[in-house]
């Protein structure tokens, strides 16, 4: 695919103003994910907020720590959530964590007494049934740096304040959302497979929404490949099937040239934002939609 470089030469500025700061923002998720959407909860709620009634079906095809999903799960922002992950390890956390086995996992994170030698333990073990592949998802998580699950990555060696691999370590924190999203595991189905035939199975349906965020792999960048396990995606059958569905969507995507080309391609909206993480660092990322009129209003 060859897109004009005169056209897309330069990015479109991202907006400034409304910069969100995720320290600020309810934290639902017992995941910290590479690419986390926490920053995007506010305009998640105006964008749902400014369609004429709320969703019947709120779908998130590339789940991972599903930070949306949960947003609109807890707030009801739509009356279902359909939260999809293909990787096996994630989709163990969810599939427990709204199975029924929240409180089994939530009690074994507090147990759990974590020094170098029972992580590297822990680690080396075979799960023996999903409920321990979801704790050591999350511990994995935990004390990897950066949060990343993808084969290679490592520990966590002077981390925060030099506190080493505790430094993400929460066990009150963790066990506290993972029993808050039990409560309201009743509004949530998680689907452990594609999520592009996800979408297909409600893109006929005009009261379904979709939030996509893709594994960063469009645009020559390497970063999906070096976070996740599941990362090969076709981003132009992406964009064709946004395209085919009734009801609306928004997509989420780093601000790359060929993305803002398939985006141009397809007759969509874009607009870049910027944001900041949880070092207060400043950046930027490109939403996708038909109209995003309620982003500028």
């Amino acid at each position: 695919m060859t897109v004009p470089a005169v056209e897309l030469e330069l990015a479109p500025p991202p907006r400034k103003a409304d910069i969100v700061n995720v320290a600020s923002v309810p934290q639902r998720s017992p995941f910290r994910y590479p690419g986390g959407k926490t920053w995007l909860v506010p305009k998640l709620r105006r964008w749902l907020g400014s369609a004429p009634a709320r969703p019947a079906v709120f779908v998130e095809p590339f789940a991972g720590g599903a930070t949306c999903s949960l947003t609109a799960a807890f707030e009801r922002l739509a009356e279902e959530v359909v939260m999809v992950e293909l990787d096996e390890s994630v989709a163990a956390v969810w599939e427990t964590v709204l199975g029924g086995g929240a409180e089994d996992l939530a009690r074994r994170i507090l147990s759990f007494r974590l020094t170098g030698d029972t992580v590297r333990e822990e680690l080396a073990r075979e799960p023996a049934d999903a409920g321990e592949r979801a704790f050591q998802t999350v511990l994995r998580n935990r004390v990897n740096r950066g949060g990343i699950l993808a084969p290679g990555a490592g520990l966590i060696k002077e981390g925060e304040n030099g506190k080493g691999l505790r430094s993400r370590w929460y066990p009150e924190t963790l066990a506290r959302r993972i029993r808050d999203i039990d409560r309201v595991k009743d509004r949530i189905t998680f689907v452990k497979g594609d999520g592009l035939e996800v979408m297909r199975r409600y893109a006929g349906r005009a009261d379904a929404v979709f939030l996509v965020d893709p594994p960063y792999t469009a645009g020559g960048k390497s970063a999906g490949a070096r976070l996740y396990a599941h990362n090969a995606l076709d981003h132009g059958a992406l964009f064709s099937l946004c395209g085919t569905v009734r009801g609306d969507f928004l997509m989420t995507y780093d601000n790359a040239a060929e993305v803002r080309g398939l985006a141009e391609r397809h007759g969509f909206d874009t607009e870049a934002v910027a944001m900041k993480n949880t070092h207060h660092a400043e950046m930027n990322e490109l939403l996708i939609g038909r109209d995003l009129s309620w982003v500028r209003g």
